[in-house]
């Protein structure tokens, strides 16, 4: 039942904000769950932030959070990258701060074209150039190797619509390459079972709550726990009928949810 509920994992974009606008309810429905004994942890396939970027950016906005209240793509790169490359070369097309995150955690990267690279890694880069595509798909195209990408997410919605997200960068490679990648983030359920890993709940406490399907409700399904869609990002009602992820909860926003728990 939705009121046995203690660990609540929560997309952030479409679902707390919409570019850097609250989205109303959030903050509410975050100090509930805290009031009674649960645990929130917002799971976000954007890999250009690491924790700490996060925790002082929802503090800002009114959030009593600190590191353990945050998973995103970029962890799941990291662990994803130690355990299965941590000896190889990796070419990486993402943004400055996604390349650092990961020289600081010892993996070994570039930003050039080299014979010796094993693995290429596609992030959402909101600091694109051609020049960056045009060297992704020289190293795609030239050499045998492994191919990622951190996230499936066609677009990012914001407070006017939606720009493109790895996904759709993924995309426009892939009318030049056809090459396609292994996605890391959501749906796999890597981050459910991370957040599972880290706290005291089981699957049957636990519920994922997001405005997509193919990523952040198939990420639930995946991993066994139930899911809530809320209709302030991409998801709308129309796409209900047709959509194969069928979430367990659909409210309008997370201020309906808060208002369904606390009824």
């Amino acid at each position: 039942m939705l009121k046995d509920k203690r660990l609540f994992l929560f997309d952030i974009d479409g679902v707390i904000r919409l570019g850097d606008k609250i989205i109303d309810g959030s903050i509410q429905l975050y100090d509930y769950i805290k009031k009674i004994g649960g645990k929130s942890i917002f799971i976000t396939n954007n890999s250009t932030k690491g924790a700490k970027d996060y925790v002082q950016t929802f503090k800002n906005y009114g959030f009593d959070v600190d590191e353990s209240n945050f998973l995103t793509a970029l962890t799941i790169t990291v662990d994803y990258l130690k355990k299965h490359h941590s000896k190889d070369l990796i070419y990486v097309m993402g943004t400055n701060s996604l390349f650092e995150e990961l020289v600081k955690n010892d993996i070994n990267v570039t930003k050039d074209y080299n014979k010796n690279i094993k693995v290429a890694l596609v992030g959402y880069d909101n600091e694109l150039t051609f020049d960056k595509v045009v060297t992704t798909c020289k190293v795609l195209q030239t050499l045998d190797i492994t191919y990622l990408a951190t996230n499936v997410d066609l677009k990012c919605p914001v407070s006017y619509g939606f720009i493109p997200d790895c996904g759709g960068i993924v995309k426009f490679i892939e009318i030049a390459t056809d090459k396609e990648p292994k996605f890391l983030g959501k749906p796999a359920p890597e981050m459910v079972l991370k957040a599972l890993e880290v706290t005291n709940f089981n699957k049957e406490q636990t519920l994922v709550i997001g405005d997509r399907f193919y990523t952040d409700i198939a990420c639930g399904i995946n991993a066994g726990v139930d899911t809530c869609a809320v209709l302030t990002g991409e998801i709308n009602k129309d796409d209900i009928k047709t959509t194969s992820y069928k979430p367990t909860y659909i409210f309008d926003s997370v201020k309906e949810l808060l208002d369904e728990l606390i009824r």
